[in-house]
């Protein structure tokens, strides 16, 4: 078994999993859907090709967060010409300065390999959640020959804080559902499968002053 880690962080992040037209609200974490359309793009797999996304929605996957970030609200003002011109407002909710380590776990090493290359040198523009949300460097944080859930404990902090850190994991023993495996990104037929996932918390190591001197 073999995980790949991914640094993900910028000023604005939004992983949505179910909102659609005037309230798009985000996740408190990354999406498997927003991750895996990220690395979709990063590989040039088109929208319309289902086939090419399969291997990448049977990864296994997991968050951990390195900072939990705010929550940001915005307003947008869409016109739309149909007839008559209308407009209205929307409402979208971003994360402020959040940074998470996203896992995708595989016993096929050499397509984590493929993926980790194709985010390095992507096809087409990276973003998280969405295209106003372009990522830090860097995105990619390598290649760890374990199981998620072990390289997600055993990552060394990206802040050098020993804090707990909360973790977010796929779960084969119940949790909570959410349609967020895609099926196929189709701008005419988007398509969402169910996954669970559980939520746990880790412990953070106390920190001992008299050992930096």
């Amino acid at each position: 078994m073999a995980t790949l880690l991914l640094r993900l962080a910028a000023p604005l992040q939004a992983w949505g999993s179910g909102s659609k037209f005037n309230i798009r609200t985000t996740e408190r974490e990354p999406t498997k859907s927003g991750v895996i359309g990220m690395i979709a793009a990063a590989m040039g797999i088109q929208r319309e090709d289902s086939e090419g996304l399969a291997p990448l929605t049977a990864l296994k996957f997991g968050v951990r967060v390195e900072k939990e970030g705010k929550l940001l609200k915005d307003f947008h003002m869409v016109h739309e010409m149909t007839g008559k011109k209308a407009s209205h407002v929307t409402e979208r909710y971003y994360l402020s300065d959040a940074v998470f380590i996203a896992a995708l776990s595989s016993e096929d090493k050499a397509l984590l390999e493929k993926i980790e290359q194709a985010v390095k040198a992507p096809v087409y523009p990276l973003f998280l959640g969405r295209r106003s949300c372009p990522p830090t460097l860097p995105v990619v944080l390598g290649l760890r020959d374990s199981g998620l859930e072990d390289a997600l404990r055993a990552e060394p902090s990206l802040s050098g804080a020993n804090g707990s850190k909360r973790i977010v994991l796929d779960s084969e023993n119940g949790g909570t559902a959410v349609f967020d495996v895609p099926v196929s990104f189709s701008q005419r037929h988007r398509q969402y499968a169910p996954r669970f996932k559980r939520e746990e918390q880790l412990p953070g190591s106390e920190h001992d002053p008299m050992s930096e001197l």
